[in-house]
This record gives structure tokens, C-alpha cells and sequence, in this order.
């Protein structure tokens, strides 16, 4: 971990923690931590649960995000409903939050820069939200979260930082045009229902 790396415990972070849910709305609102929020039509927060057993974390905002300011909303979002009902998970079972808050022009993926510029705000939501399992979907997700380490796809870790159990499964965008993925996916969620249930 490099020497500016943000923790949990970073005085940052626990500000926003100590301020809670509204102060972490407030200050993503107000953020200009990257160029982003020069293109963005709505910052994306989080939707679902405050109280929750399982945390999706995501890449970034798309164009149905922006204009709504609500994760997963498009076709992406129809595989994410599908899978949460697959997991059987209630509606005040999961949260959904994103790794960052702003549209990245064109949907490209987000650069280092953009990611650590939201990381206060991603490490605080989870502070906040205190889930017993976070499921990375995807690359992107890990890369944020996991500080350069990798995980084996559908194999659970306890992270060292928080002592919350994560999952890496695919992200819900990548079934869309991997259709044999949504079985594999299945597979992966079969094997670590115990996690949830």
C-alpha cells in the first residue's frame, strides 16, 4: 500500500463517517476532486438499504445513471434485480454503490486518478453501511478496493483492512454481452450463498 493510500481510518474518511449518510451526500455533491464533475448531469450515490447484509459495488455511473443520478438503472441493472432476486436477498438486504460517483465521458473506464479521488467517499459508504459480505462486480470495483491485490473470481476473502468477507463476481454489464456468463455467474452465487444467507 503506498504511503498516501486512504485507509478506513484515515482522518478523511472518518469525518465523513462521523458525519454520516448526509455529509456523504453533501460532499459528493460539492466534490470537483477530478475533472469529471465538469461533464457530469448527476452524481451518482448509492441506492438500496442503509442497514444492509450484502454491499455491490460497481464501476461507474453510464448514461441511464447520469440522467437519473441511480445506479444500475439501465440494462446493466436489469441482470444486477435479476441476480439480487436469484440471491434472495430482500429489498433491505443489499446496497448498491459505485466505485465512482461521476460519469466517465463516453462510458470509458475510470482513470487511477478519478478512483482515488472518490475513494474517501467509497471507504466511508462502506464504514456507514457496515455490510457483512461487499460483492466487487467486476475489475474496476477490486482495483478500487483491493489497493493492487487480485481475487479469484467467485472465491470469498476476508479483507485484512475491515474484516468484511469479499466476493469478486462479474459485473452485471458483462452478461449482457457474455449471455454463458450468466450461468458461470449463477454458479459463482450458488457456491457462496452461505455468505448471505
Amino acid at each position: 500500500m503506498g504511503k498516501n493510500e486512504l485507509t478506513m481510518d484515515s482522518s478523511r474518511v472518518l469525518e465523513l463517517v462521523e458525519g454520516g449518510f448526509e455529509l456523504v451526500k453533501n460532499e459528493i455533491q460539492a466534490c470537483k476532486g477530478c475533472v469529471l464533475h465538469e461533464t457530469v448531469t448527476n452524481k451518482v450515490i448509492g441506492k438500496g438499504s442503509d442497514n444492509p447484509k450484502v454491499v455491490f459495488i460497481g464501476e461507474a455511473p453510464g448514461k441511464n445513471e447520469d440522467e437519473t443520478g441511480i445506479p444500475f438503472c439501465g440494462r446493466a441493472g436489469k441482470n444486477l434485480d435479476e441476480m439480487i432476486e436469484y440471491m434472495g436477498l430482500s429489498e433491505n438486504g443489499y446496497a448498491v454503490i459505485n466505485t465512482i460517483k461521476c460519469r466517465p465521458p463516453k462510458n470509458r473506464n475510470p482513470l487511477k486518478n478519478e478512483i482515488n479521488a472518490c475513494k474517501a467517499f467509497l471507504l466511508a459508504q462502506i464504514r456507514l453501511l457496515d455490510p457483512k459480505v461487499i460483492i466487487l462486480l467486476g475489475n474496476t470495483a477490486e482495483k478500487a478496493f483491493c489497493n493492487g491485490k487480485t481475487l479469484e473470481w467467485g472465491i470469498s476473502e476476508i479483507s485484512e483492512e475491515t474484516g468484511i468477507i469479499v466476493l469478486k463476481i462479474y459485473h452485471p454489464a458483462a452478461l449482457i454481452y457474455k449471455r454463458l456468463r450468466i450461468d458461470e455467474q449463477k454458479e459463482l452465487i450458488d457456491k457462496n450463498r452461505h455468505l448471505w444467507e
